[in-house]
């Protein structure tokens, strides 16, 4: 076993912890102890959803090949310690292309299964989950399961979005999605207040593929929620761009010890943000890596938020009262005293989920992104939870830090399903602090 950091997004816990192998715990079977693994994707979860402080962590980053690809149908089977970015690297010379993926290439697939992850195209084509054909689970006595919505249904079911609980998710197969060209044509639609994004976005969502806004979450009055709409479809075949770059082009080797994402600071950039648009539609074509994994062009950018890290509130809630709900989020954060760096929003669609805890229900979802302040930021999360909850809307749990044991079950009553499937050698941080405190 060795000891190494294991970070989470947000920068929880910094001290080393044991980490095995997926071999060393197979070889384990049989003398494991109740709770005492989890296992460790890529660490791109913001909160302790990936954190097991009590335990060990199965490290499957160690377990990353691609096994099988057929170009002809796009079906892949892989590891499930391979990253997004190894799909598309293996699938793009052949025209294949995630049919979801989050805002960075960098999730291995056993992470976008057990966090259900989505993307930007969610009233199109649902989330991750919606796209597996089969998976293989470890179970800690020592059964390998062949997991597909004809066999092993239920623990299927369970795992999509389970948190990593279930068992050691081993490969996966899943189906690619064929495109003319990984490019995308892209408009980008300048909207004056939040009036203007609701009165166009499900049009938007009719006749594009993927679409996302950015927010100004400091702009008051008249223009409250002003922003910028991108929407998007793949190029045709004769978009090319020069080869993926083999590495980062940047990255912070330390954190900054002071937050630069200020509210000075960020009034000035969400300023250049808005003001660069122009006020009609514009189309450009643009490398899908500026356009899904911006952020992927500078390693560790969650340096930037300072020692303490960055933390996200996201949630969804219903159409019906949507611009209420959005408005009130952005003002409870302002009150708060807390900026919002990169404050976006998603308009979901009415794809069912295949997994119990499914989060990308229909509606919007708002995402929040601050530097952490301690107990000050705590509160306001705190706070934003409250007035989600009451809508009748989720907060997901890949990027929560701190979420009550009633909130959680408010925003998935089917919690107890999971935790009767739940493997009893793992657990996490997040489960021992919300699931298992009301289990008691």
């Amino acid at each position: 076993m060795s000891m190494e950091k294991f970070e989470s997004w947000g920068r929880l816990d910094k001290r080393p912890q044991g980490a095995i192998s997926p071999d060393d715990y197979e070889d384990r079977l049989g003398a494991v102890a109740p709770m005492a693994y989890l296992p460790f994707g890529n660490g791109r979860s913001y909160g302790d959803v990936c954190r097991n402080d009590r335990g060990t962590l199965i490290d499957i980053a160690r377990h990353g090949r691609i096994l099988a690809f057929d170009p002809g149908t796009g079906m892949m089977t892989c590891e499930a310690g391979a990253t997004l970015r190894d799909i598309l690297v293996q699938a793009i010379p052949h025209r294949f292309f995630l049919p979801v993926t989050p805002g960075t290439g960098f999730v291995t697939v056993g992470g976008a299964v057990a966090n259900d992850v989505h993307g930007r195209n969610h009233h199109a084509r649902g989330s991750f989950g919606n796209h597996i054909r089969r998976l293989t689970l470890l179970r800690s006595d020592g059964e390998r399961l062949t997991c597909s919505a004809e066999e092993n249904a239920e623990l299927f079911a369970a795992t999509i979005g389970g948190l990593g609980l279930t068992g050691l998710i081993l490969d996966v197969e899943l189906r690619l999605m064929k495109v003319p060209s990984p490019h995308v044509q892209q408009h980008a639609i300048r909207f004056e207040n939040l009036d203007e994004y609701f009165a166009l976005v499900d049009r938007v969502g009719e006749e594009h593929e993927y679409s996302v806004a950015w927010i100004d979450q400091l702009a008051r009055g008249r223009r409250t929620g002003r922003g910028v709409l991108w929407a998007a479809d793949h190029a045709d075949a004769s978009c090319e761009f020069p080869d993926l770059p083999k590495g980062l082009k940047l990255s912070l080797p330390l954190s900054l010890p002071f937050n630069p994402l200020n509210s000075l600071a960020l009034k000035a950039l969400n300023e250049y943000r808005f003001r660069r648009e122009a006020p009609r539609e514009t189309v450009s074509t643009i490398q899908w890596t500026s356009y899904f994994h911006p952020l992927d062009r500078l390693g560790a950018w969650h340096r930037l938020y300072g020692r303490q890290g960055p933390c996200q509130h996201q949630s969804v809630y219903p159409v019906e009262n949507a611009k209420q709900t959005t408005v009130r989020l952005m003002e409870t954060a302002r009150k708060h005293g807390h900026a919002s760096f990169l404050t976006t929003m998603h308009r979901f669609g009415d794809t069912a989920g295949r997994g119990l805890l499914y989060y990308p229900r229909p509606g919007f979802s708002l995402t929040l992104d601050f530097a952490n302040q301690g107990e000050a930021t705590v509160k306001l999360l705190d706070d934003l939870d409250r007035i989600v909850v009451e809508v009748g809307g989720a907060v997901n749990p890949s990027k929560d830090l701190r979420m009550s044991p009633d909130v959680f079950e408010a925003s998935f009553p089917s919690w107890r399903k999971l935790e009767a499937l739940r493997d009893p050698a793992l657990v996490s941080d997040f489960w021992r602090r919300t699931a298992l405190a009301l289990n008691r």
